[in-house]
This record gives structure tokens, sequence and C-alpha cells, in this order.
């Protein structure tokens, strides 16, 4: 069990913000609306998944600027962009722009590894090196020195009349380089994010070590700890927790069932390893906010960790969202020692 002395610290969501392809408008103003809803609600962060020829959102740092110009506390965050399909010095150039507009808000988190169905994608992707590009940690090695401000070439100073250029990615957003975090999912993966500075963002997907048990919690429990263990701040280095949790507290009897189905259809891959990299997934939590409560204060990775970053199931309508969040906030967030942030 947590320690009763160490609350929940801060309480976050993730959504995808699905679309209609006939109407992706209302898709995206959905998102936002429910952003708008987690700030007033009291919500530390709201998080934003970044799916590529998808109907979910394609440019989360789009949706992040338009987000930051209705809200003016909530943290924003990616779980996860994947550096594959970006080049880390534009990139850089539109994270430290919405940070700042945002009042320095912004936090990234980022992934490496190639592109899914890179073979379906690259000759548009990358048409001239699509067999020559990295997708290592040094993908996201390098992303991180150009939002720390590390120099990007030796030219600068005035050119012309009126020219002015800098050496380094601008604006630089001083600060946005400590709140960079790694979407982990494997032992190495969360040891390197440790060794390398980041904030380490933990889901409801894992990869176990060759003859581990296959228990979710242990093994997120372990990856987390190893973590710490290797970052600098060791026991004070942030880890953030992202499980599907669905409070019924409010639902109606038709939510309720709906739920249940969406739950039960998912279980099914909870119970062992999938596919030859044996990846792992946790089961969703459904119930009362006290029942979903005492599942995560047993939860081995939840014991590990003071913030957290539920994530909204797939393809719910958007007043299911409401009343998933509004119940987040006013019962399970409680429930779990957290206090809202009102203005």
């Amino acid at each position: 069990m947590p320690n009763p002395d160490r609350p929940l610290r801060k309480l976050g969501f993730l959504t995808i913000g699905l679309f209609d392809p006939a109407d992706p408008a209302a898709g995206h103003r959905s998102t936002l609306e429910i952003i708008e809803l987690g700030e007033k609600l009291g919500f530390d962060s709201a998080w934003l998944r970044h799916r590529h020829l998808q109907f979910g959102i394609s440019s989360p740092i789009a949706v992040m600027a338009a987000a930051s110009q209705r809200t003016s506390r909530i943290e924003l965050g990616t779980a996860v962009t994947p550096l594959g399909w970006e080049n880390p010095l534009r990139l850089a150039e539109d994270l430290a722009t919405v940070d700042v507009l945002s009042g320095g808000r912004i936090n990234p988190g980022l992934s490496v590894g190639e592109p899914m169905n890179y073979d379906t994608v690259k000759h548009e992707l990358y048409p001239d090196s699509a067999d020559a590009e990295d997708f290592s940690y040094a993908r996201v090695e390098r992303l991180a020195r150009l939002v720390a401000g590390e120099k990007v070439r030796e030219f600068s100073g005035k050119q012309g009349v009126v020219e002015e250029f800098s050496n380094r990615v601008e604006p630089h957003s001083p600060g946005l380089r400590d709140r960079l975090w790694y979407g982990a999912a494997s032992l190495k993966s969360a040891v390197w994010a440790g060794t390398n500075g980041f904030n380490l963002l933990s889901s409801s997907v894992i990869f176990p070590e060759e003859g581990q048990d296959p228990d979710f919690a242990q093994i997120q429990q372990s990856q987390i700890m190893a973590f710490r263990e290797a970052a600098p701040a060791g026991q004070a280095a942030r880890v953030s927790q992202g499980l599907v949790v669905i409070p019924t507290d409010s639902a109606s009897n038709a939510q309720r069932e709906k739920y249940q189905r969406y739950v039960d259809e998912r279980t099914p891959r909870t119970k062992t390893p999938q596919g030859p990299k044996r990846v792992m997934f946790a089961q969703d939590l459904i119930g009362t906010s006290d029942q979903i409560a005492e599942q995560l204060y047993a939860h081995k990775g939840f014991q590990e960790v003071d913030e957290v970053a539920f994530a909204l199931p797939f393809s719910f309508e958007h007043g299911d969202y409401v009343q998933i969040l509004t119940d987040i906030a006013e019962k399970l967030g409680p429930a779990l020692g957290w206090s809202a942030h009102r203005e």
C-alpha cells in the first residue's frame, strides 16, 4: 500500500482525440473542450496520444497550441510522440514555440524506433533516405540537446541590413528540457531514460524480460525502480503511470453496460503476453471510484508513483468522457489523496 503520508500529487488524463473522417473538425473541437473541462475540474495535466495516418490526433503540438490559448493553468503533454516520424530540429522549434505561448506548460513525451508499418510509408516519409535513417536513442538525444539550447552551428549574427541569425534553436524556452519525458515499456528503455535525465512515462503496455513472471504490476514496478536507480535525481526522479480507469459513480445504466462491454472485449489480451515480442497489457480498471482506488492501492506499479495520467478509453462519446473525467476529479482523485487545483 502507498504510504498514507504520500498522497497522489498530480492527476492527469490522456486522450487519443478521435474524429469522424467526414467531419474531422468536430472531433478536434471535442478534444479541446475536454481539455478545458479538465482545467475546470482541477486536473494537473492533459496528455494527447499521437497517431499518424489514423483517425486520431496527428498533430498534437498544434492541438496543444490551441489548447494553450483556451486554458491558463493545466499542463499539456504528448504521450507519446514517435520520433521516427519527426525531424528533431524542426520538432524542437515547434515544442519551444508552444511552450513559450503556454507560459511553460508543455510536457513532451517521446519515443524512438522505426515508424509503425514503416514499409508502407517510407517512400513518402523519407523518399531519399529511408534506409539510412537512424531510429535509435541518438534521435531523442539530438532533440534534447536542441531543446536545451546547445549550438546548432557556429554561424550567428547579423547578415545584410535586418536579418539576425542565431546559432541555437529559437525560440529558446528555459526549463523545457527538464520537462521532456520518455515513454519506456522495457527495462532497457527505463534505465536509458533515467541515465539520460528524462522523466518516465510508464503506461498500460510493457515488455517483460526473458524468463520474467508475466505479472504486469510487478514488472512495471521493477522498471520504475530501475529507472530511479539510474536517474541522477534518484528517488525524486519523476514517473507518471498511465492506466485505463473507468469510474462509474455517476454513469447511467446504459453507460455502465457499454463500459463493461468495452472492458470485457479487451480483458482476454491481458491474460498472457501477446505476439513475438511478448507485449503485456494492463487490465482496464472499472467500477466505483472506491473500488478502483482499492485496486490501485494494491497495484505494485502504482505504489511507486505520486502522479498519474489515466488513459480515457478509445471510441467513447463526448458525454462519456465528461462523466468519466468528472468522476475521476470529484471521486477517484480524492480517494487517492489528491486535491483539485481550481482557479
